[in-house]
């Protein structure tokens, strides 16, 4: 595996936290694609440094965000967004370094959290427009 840091889908998963879930600290979560996986199925995964570990080496939580560029690069422009929502949902409220599990992250909260973010991205382009009339 090779991983390179991905400052295009870091300004989108910015965005997001920043218009859907306000406790992630976006200064500690940073996106990789990830290129030669042997994975069959998975697009994507979201990596936290545990609690011990944080422990351990004296730091704060931190996430990591693997894009599987083989898997996720084929993808439209909404399922791409769809899975930096799916993996930016992973991060808990406390954002102490666990994680959501596939029993709240599912692909119809993944589809209400797009939905919400269309219209508070849209929202927030009127109100820049406004500003410049």
């Amino acid at each position: 595996m090779r991983y390179e840091f991905a400052p295009d889908l870091q300004e989108i998963a910015e965005e997001i936290s920043k218009l859907l879930f306000p406790y992630i600290v976006v200064e500690r979560v940073k996106c990789f694609r990830g290129f030669g996986s042997t994975s069959k199925r998975t697009i994507a995964r979201c990596h936290a440094l545990g609690k011990l570990m944080q422990k351990a080496i004296g730091i704060k939580a931190f996430y990591a965000l693997e894009f599987l560029s083989e898997r996720f690069d084929k993808l439209s422009k909404e399922n791409q967004i769809k899975t930096i929502i799916h993996e930016l949902m992973h991060i808990p409220k406390t954002f102490g370094g666990g994680f959501k599990h596939h029993d709240f992250v599912t692909d119809k909260n993944v589809n209400l959290h797009y939905k919400t973010y269309l219209a508070k991205k849209e929202e927030r382009k009127k109100n820049a427009n406004w500003f410049k009339v």
